[in-house]
């Protein structure tokens, strides 16, 4: 996003916090499970989803205030390019560069996680470009892309008739999330066309439940740039005592029985807990989570220095998060998902040098958007 003027360093920081909260939750180290949904039943990925959502709303509605709405979704439109052509190049490495890795060493999981690949190469390759087929790890680009194709139609909705219909249709769709209705829509395409991707294969995030996620912080971000969000951001001592009790109680929960919140139970977790799904508790969760971030972060962040170190790595947030897919991959190639056979300072010297790897591409992106341009 090119508007720095609009640009908020405390939200930067932020994203640049879940994106290390996340390389770390990926890289297979013993450090992983400590890092993972360390706030509660959430992880950093509904963060991540909703300050993108916020700040693509934020600065759009600016564009179209300042340019107008065709101008807005133009700039949509190359921001959905370049996350595309970003997510393409992360498609090519792994089926070529690491898959070639994997099989030199023989790693399992890393064979597990490009199988339909290996089973079928053509099919997975056309099929990964039109988004169809989506590896682990890379399936949450093509819903960014997706969401983004969206975006330009939400805001301008939103800024001529309000929000209403679209929150309507929002949590129509995340109810029907909740009973797999991407499953039965695939299945019809399936039949009609015979596609032979498995419908695992098409990624594990429900987007159908994501969307409300981002529409949410869209809507947010709109607000903002329309100066209309401190209404809706005053909330009252009860709902604020509500969510602040919520939040304590699933940080416990988590951190005594573990990240499954009914260990041996998978019914309840799913229905109830389930990342992929966002369901309910874990909704309830992750919005108690965030009224109490933001009550108490008004008052905390006047009181901060900047966080350059993570505020960098979110700016460049697109680049930073392709690389630490790519690092994550790599390892999993040469090393494997298994750390049982290296030490405590093995793991810390992979975990530092990966984070580190990401703040220079942080800080090679910022040159590049600040190069002199004729």
């Amino acid at each position: 996003m090119k508007d720095t003027t609009s640009r908020r360093w405390e939200l930067d920081a932020l994203r640049g916090l879940m994106l290390v909260m996340m390389f770390t939750t990926h890289l297979p180290t013993r450090y992983s499970n400590i890092f993972g949904q360390s706030f509660g039943f959430v992880s950093a990925a509904e963060g991540f989803v909703i300050l993108s959502a916020f700040m693509a709303g934020m600065v759009y509605t600016r564009k179209a205030q300042r340019d107008g709405v065709p101008a807005m979704r133009t700039a949509f439109f190359r921001r959905t390019l370049t996350v595309y052509a970003w997510h393409v190049g992360c498609l090519l490495l792994l089926f070529t560069v690491i898959a070639g890795l994997g099989l030199k060493f023989g790693q399992p999981g890393l064979k597990s996680l490009i199988g339909f690949y290996l089973y079928d190469p053509v099919t997975a390759l056309w099929a990964s470009v039109l988004l169809i087929y989506n590896p682990p790890l890379l399936d949450i680009l093509p819903l960014y892309i997706l969401l983004l194709l969206l975006s330009p139609w939400l805001l301008a909705h939103g800024m001529r008739c309000g929000w209403r219909g679209i929150f309507i249709v929002s949590l129509l769709l995340w109810v029907a999330a909740q009973f797999d209705i991407s499953a039965g829509l695939y299945a019809m395409l399936v039949a009609v066309t015979g596609l032979t991707v498995p419908f695992r294969e098409t990624g594990a995030f429900e987007t159908y439940a994501w969307q409300l996620l981002w529409v949410l912080g869209l809507w947010l971000g709109a607000m903002h740039a329309q100066g209309k969000l401190d209404r809706w951001l005053a909330f009252s001592p009860k709902i604020l005592g509500t969510a602040l009790a919520i939040v304590v109680i699933c940080f416990v929960w988590r951190h005594v029985v573990g990240q499954a919140p009914f260990p041996g139970n998978d019914v309840l977790n799913r229905w109830l807990f389930d990342k992929w799904h966002l369901a309910p508790l874990r909704m309830v969760n992750f919005l108690a989570l965030a009224i109490v971030l933001q009550h108490f972060g008004q008052r905390i962040v006047p009181l901060l220095p900047r966080l350059r170190f993570f505020e960098s790595m979110g700016a460049a947030s697109l680049p930073v998060f392709c690389m630490h897919l790519l690092v994550v991959l790599v390892i999993r190639a040469v090393l494997g998902d298994s750390f049982d056979d290296r030490t405590d300072w093995d793991d810390a010297v992979l975990l530092i040098g990966g984070v580190l790897l990401l703040y220079l591409v942080s800080y090679l992106a910022a040159g590049w958007r600040n190069r002199p341009r004729r």
